[in-house]
Parts: C-alpha cells; sequence; structure tokens
C-alpha cells in the first residue's frame, strides 16, 4: 500500500472500524494501478433523501500523473456504499487502463478507427454526431424556464435563453429534486 488514503465523513462519526476499513481497502487500488498517487473517500449521510436506500453516500476519488478518477455510490449501510464504489472504481480503472495501452479501449489505433469514418465512395469524412438538432430559443425567466421543462417532460436539461440576463442558461435537474442553473461564460 503506497498511495495516501484521506478519509473524511459528512454527518457520519469515523469510528476508527470503519476509518481502519476503509484505509485498507481504499489503499489496496495501486495494486489494480501502480499510478495512483493519492485516494481521497468521502462518507455522508443525507437525512433528507427520498429514498432510505440512497441515504449513505460514498465517494472515492483517485488522483495520479496525468489522471483523476471519481466514483460514487449510494445505499442503506454507509460501508455497502463504499463497497459499491469501490467496485465502480476498480471497473473504471480498468477501463483506463484499457484506453491508456490500447488507444480506444478496443484495441485498435487512431488511425484504424479514423478509416471507420472516411466514406469510402465520396472519400469524405463521414460525420461524428449521430443526431443534430435545432430550436429556437425564447426569453424567458427561470421559473418560466422550470415550468417550460415540466410542461416538455425534459426530467434530465432545458436550454434556454435567460430573458433577465440576457444570456443562454442550462437548467438541469438535481438527483435532490431541485433544480440547478448552468450560466455559462466566454473564458
Amino acid at each position: 500500500m503506497s498511495n495516501k488514503v484521506e478519509v473524511q465523513t459528512r454527518h457520519i462519526r469515523l469510528t476508527e472500524r470503519i476509518e481502519e476499513y476503509v484505509s485498507r481497502k481504499a489503499g489496496n487500488l495501486d495494486h489494480y494501478l501502480p499510478a495512483i498517487d493519492e485516494a481521497r473517500v468521502e462518507l455522508a449521510h443525507h437525512q433528507a433523501a427520498r429514498d432510505a436506500s440512497d441515504r449513505n453516500v460514498a465517494q472515492i476519488t483517485v488522483f495520479g500523473k496525468g489522471f483523476t478518477l471519481r466514483s460514487e455510490e449510494r445505499a442503506d449501510e454507509a460501508l455497502a456504499a463504499f463497497d459499491r464504489a469501490l467496485d465502480n472504481m476498480q471497473r473504471q480503472i480498468e477501463r483506463y487502463k484499457g484506453k491508456k495501452h490500447h488507444g480506444r479501449g478496443d484495441g485498435r489505433s487512431a488511425a484504424e478507427v479514423m478509416e471507420d469514418v472516411i466514406d469510402e465512395e465520396t472519400g469524405e469524412l463521414s460525420p461524428l454526431f449521430a443526431k443534430r438538432k435545432k430550436f429556437v430559443l425564447y426569453p424567458m425567466t427561470e421559473d418560466e424556464a422550470i415550468v417550460q421543462m415540466r410542461n416538455l417532460g425534459h426530467d434530465n436539461f432545458f436550454i434556454f435563453y435567460n430573458a433577465e440576463t440576457s444570456k443562454i442558461n442550462v437548467l438541469y435537474r438535481r438527483r435532490n429534486g431541485s433544480y440547478g442553473l448552468i450560466e455559462p461564460e466566454l473564458g
């Protein structure tokens, strides 16, 4: 176990048993990927979660040179959520290793992938996007955007022109049922 493990909790008492269990398991992640320098584990309890099985959240983030991998899982017990997040992290590490060593995850090189994208008849590039969609944005307030999002049945996000700020915004639904607003700015 060469990587450093940091354990944080929110609304959960960090007992010695929990800290030892989490540190031991997360510390073994470097067996799957030796380039891991540090692992951070956050265990949290959300009393306001709709479903009791979603109240305990475990989040694992691993850092290495040139990469960051993150996993989050929910369960009715904190250690069960941690074990699920750990399994998910191990799968992510395997995918990361496959992409790093094989280029595309399927063993093909970038040149082989580009051959699939070039249309054999015309010699031109085929479109990489499966679907392209255009729509008219009407100015509306944030409250009107929420109503519109509900009426259209958009469960995840809604793009609109904010009449108050004169900018394009993205309204999205958060896991706890509340809404979030993305206000992009040019860099």
